[in-house]
């Protein structure tokens, strides 16, 4: 059903939580011109945006509690990868028509990882236009422990949490036809997790983080260029999600884990002495932590292969679509 709501009509029947309060840090949240937050002393704010588009990023035909998770889903990757606990978020949406079928859906997805995480929905906007969702969140992490791009160094461990490829075999499975929403693989693309505590728990071990947004490859490229520093790695070590290689094929599933993006894993580095701490860590948030490699010095990436390196400028050669083809 389409319904002409005003935008502040949207806002309140499918945004307006109830009020986090005091304990949340909300001194004033959603209804007036700003929101009013209170950091907690001694922690610096970690703030990140990301915007999805329609047929960009998503499907246009993906569920809408499935665009919901993953709109909010994807920024606070962003947080995980530095370290940082969720705390906030504003949420502003381009909508071409008021459907409430759809927004029901779409607003109990972001919901429901605002719940799962610990994210309060602090204030946002509404406007009419090409579906479109921008989502900024704020995190806080203690005064110099934020993990960043730039601490790799040589003789360093290369290590990933979980497991490779899901992204882009959830979405070659998707552009196939596939519509089981409890595939795994399905599953791994509309519904990707933020690795919110394994970032948490790296902190004062890792020396350099960043999520894996763009693609192993491509998200590696950038943390060695920020560190100054090379990298060798190990492609049969990689960890494939259960079910890319009969999806896929070996071939496809492989070079999926290497360059397909959407996966929003944490790509660590550690110092081998930090190793089975990390590990233990992990363990008690029931993720696997996988060597694929290490820092070297000079720039760049070895162990690829004739078939990795022919993979990956396939992949540099694509336009930035955001996981869509």
């Amino acid at each position: 059903m389409h319904s002409d709501y005003s935008e502040f009509d949207l806002i309140t029947r499918f945004f307006t939580p109830d009020p986090p309060g005091e304990a949340a840090g909300v001194t004033l949240g959603v209804g007036d011109d700003c929101t009013l937050l209170a950091p907690t002393p001694g922690q610096r704010l970690a703030v990140s945006v990301d915007t999805s588009v329609v047929g960009v990023h998503f499907p246009d035909d993906a569920p809408a509690e499935a665009i919901g998770h993953r709109a909010l889903a994807v920024s606070l990757s962003d947080l995980a990868a530095m370290g940082a606990r969720a705390r906030w978020c504003l949420m502003s949406l381009t909508l071409p028509e008021a459907d409430d079928a759809w927004l029901t859906g779409f607003a109990r997805g972001f919901h429901a990882l605002c719940a799962a995480t610990g994210t309060a929905l602090v204030g946002g906007d509404i406007t009419r236009g090409e579906l479109a969702i921008g989502v900024t969140v704020m995190g806080e992490v203690p005064a110099d422990a934020a993990l960043t791009r730039g601490g790799a160094r040589p003789g360093d461990l290369l290590a990933v949490t979980g497991a490779l490829g899901g992204g882009a075999g959830g979405l070659a499975l998707w552009q196939a036809g596939e519509r089981d929403l409890f595939h795994p693989l399905l599953r791994r693309y509309l519904y990707p997790q933020p690795r919110l505590g394994a970032g948490e728990a790296l902190r004062g071990l890792a020396t350099s983080a960043i999520d894996l947004s763009d693609g192993l490859l491509a998200d590696l490229d950038h943390l060695l260029e920020a560190s100054g520093v090379g990298a060798e790695l190990t492609l049969d070590d990689l960890p494939l999600v259960d079910g890319l290689v009969d999806a896929l094929g070996e071939q496809e599933g492989r070079l999926a884990a290497l360059c397909g993006g959407d996966e929003y894993e944490l790509l660590v580095t550690l110092p081998p002495e930090k190793w089975n701490q990390a590990l233990q860590r992990l363990t008690r948030h029931g993720l696997p932590l996988t060597m694929i490699g290490q820092i070297t010095t000079g720039s760049g990436v070895s162990g690829l292969g004739d078939e990795g390196r022919r993979g990956w400028q396939h992949f540099q050669r694509r336009p930035d679509t955001g996981g869509m083809p």
